[in-house]
């Protein structure tokens, strides 16, 4: 598992963290989170002899895809936080809270039923996400549900990702990052104990907690 938090805007951790011992394997402290940096973090478990069976990661842009021959679990939880920001808490529109009741199928059901259900949804609202508006200024027509066509091209693009756990059972992936998400949440409330730390001693107060 992989994932970062940050502290204001230019200080973060990124932590790698083995799934199975629970152990935290490494960290970098970083400035800016990048998807270059996770392959960099990779091969440097690699090289220290650590054999990667799996990677469970967030969905920011590229990440999921950068790993052609490693299995890629895209965190459920994070997928559901996408869909919440496009469609709210508490969507209005029938198909938005049709959507929503779909997408929390996702953590208790496998890939053939969950995509069937959003087959399904597709099939019953397709034309209400066709539906287009006239800008009467410039004459140009725009979809009238653009968040609601967001959210369901961002569960279609993922879905590859968001089942590799169901693709390769045997191997128990997890299907969040929620181990690394509790630990980061975790230290956070330790590390407010402690406002006013200088960068330098806040690190080692990390490097203590994370042993990494």
């Amino acid at each position: 598992m992989m994932d970062t938090t940050y502290w204001g805007k230019n200080f973060g951790v990124m932590l790698f963290k083995d799934a199975i011992s629970k152990e935290n394997l490494m960290k970098y402290y970083v400035k800016t989170e990048t998807n270059a940096l996770y392959k960099q973090g990779i091969k440097d478990l690699q090289s220290k002899g650590f054999t990667i069976i799996a990677i469970v990661c967030d969905g920011r842009r590229g990440l999921i895809t950068s790993f052609d021959t490693i299995p890629v679990q895209m965190c459920q939880f994070h997928q559901v936080a996408i869909i919440r920001r496009y469609l709210t808490r508490n969507p209005r529109l029938p198909a938005a809270i049709e959507l929503t009741r779909v997408v929390s199928l996702m953590k208790q059901t496998d890939k053939e039923s969950f995509e069937g259900a959003l087959n399904e949804w597709h099939n019953k609202w397709e034309s209400f996400l066709n539906e287009r508006k006239k800008n009467e200024e410039t004459g140009k027509s725009f979809y009238a549900h653009k968040r609601l066509r967001s959210a369901y091209r961002s569960l279609k693009t993922n879905l590859k990702w968001l089942f590799t756990w169901y693709d390769y059972i045997e191997l128990n992936i997890p299907n969040t990052t929620n181990a690394i998400d509790g630990h980061f949440a975790d230290l956070k409330n330790k590390l407010r104990n402690h406002n006013g730390l200088s960068i330098e001693r806040k690190k080692k107060f990390i490097d203590g907690f994370l042993k990494a």
